[in-house]
């Protein structure tokens, strides 16, 4: 980048007599030019720091208190259970199949069927569902797979939530993608 070249005297004639027409927004006080000959001024003294007042003390840390461990750990399923779901060992002490139902029903159906579950004592349900579509669950009414998509929301929302130890996918013996089990808690 070159330096500005500066202005010619035509420009400089020209620019004074544009300059002369406006008017500042917020004016200046006017500069005083000072001869040349005069010395500076000496700078002022940096004006004296208040006194800084003393610091409030940090409050103490307080610790947190212990977590409270639950009457019943809730780490879903151990070992043991996960090896039986996985080779299809398990036999499900209930199944319920909800092909052909409305939403309605299969809500209601499988609300009734945990309630029996748990009425009997049994640990483990077969939810026969139907296989979901490859499609987002977003709320797919009465088309195919719409039970599949609701039977997880179903489950937290209802009064069960809390005697389900886990949900998970069928062993393909007793009908893969296209059913889950449940595992219910062992009653206390």
């Amino acid at each position: 980048m070159s330096a500005p070249r500066g202005l010619s005297a035509e420009e400089a004639a020209a620019w004074k007599k544009v300059a002369a027409t406006t008017v500042p927004l917020h004016p200046l006080k006017p500069v005083q030019p000072r001869p040349a000959h005069e010395a500076k001024a000496p700078a002022r003294p940096a004006p004296p720091k208040k006194a800084s007042l003393p610091r409030a003390p940090k409050p103490a840390r307080i610790a947190p208190p212990p977590p409270t461990r639950p009457t019943q750990p809730d780490r879903g399923l151990d070992s043991h259970w996960d090896r039986r779901l996985k080779s299809g060992a398990l036999q499900p002490e209930l199944t319920l199949d909800l092909h052909g139902h409305n939403l309605d029903a299969a809500y209601d159906r499988l609300m009734s069927g945990v309630a029996q579950a748990r009425a009997m004592g049994a640990r483990t349900i077969l939810l026969i569902t139907g296989k979901p579509r490859p499609v987002a669950a977003a709320d797919r009414s009465d088309r195919r797979g719409a039970i599949r998509a609701k039977v997880l929301d179903w489950l937290a929302a209802s009064s069960h939530h809390s005697a389900i130890a886990a949900v998970r996918r069928a062993h393909q013996r007793h009908g893969g993608d296209g059913a889950l089990y449940i595992v219910l808690r062992r009653e206390r």
